[in-house]
């Protein structure tokens, strides 16, 4: 079951639609999904998994790194997803984002964007599953073998 948030998807969609650089951001993993659509004849759209920043400057040199033939963004838009990630991929915001990449003429980008999506549902799973086997960080509520008493 997914969570339950009034999301405004209308909004999030305008904001991929309106914006070169958009981050969204998750509710059980760490990466962020990058979506930068600026392009040039050399260079498509960027669709990555990106690890978090400390701050924004961190972020643009990141950036910078992961695009160097492109100039800095006049901003870079954070989007928050409080969904499961899985869900992104049936709304009307990822249906934005492939049109996008779509009208830029890089089909490649496309295929990117349909990995780092995967990428990112697999993610969760594996975050989920350790949640449950109690792995590091997390603390189970129930054990295998009852409790000594």
């Amino acid at each position: 079951m997914d969570n339950d948030y009034n999301v405004d998807l209308e909004e999030i969609a305008a904001t991929i639609r309106s914006h070169e650089v958009v981050v969204l951001r998750f509710i059980t993993i760490g990466q962020r999904l990058l979506l930068d659509f600026r392009c040039s004849d050399i260079d498509g759209p960027a669709v990555r998994l990106v690890n978090p920043v400390k701050s924004v400057q961190e972020r643009y040199a990141s950036l910078r790194k992961i695009r160097p033939r492109f100039r800095d963004p006049e901003k870079i838009v954070m989007v928050y997803w409080p969904r499961f990630t899985r869900s992104l991929g049936e709304t009307e915001a990822w249906r934005e984002v492939n049109q996008r990449l779509v009208d830029s003429g890089h089909p490649e980008s496309v295929r990117e964007a349909e990995q780092a999506l995967a990428e990112l549902v697999e993610l969760e799973y594996e975050h989920q599953k350790a949640a449950v086997r109690g792995a590091e960080g997390f603390k189970t509520l129930w054990s295998r073998s009852p409790a000594p008493r």
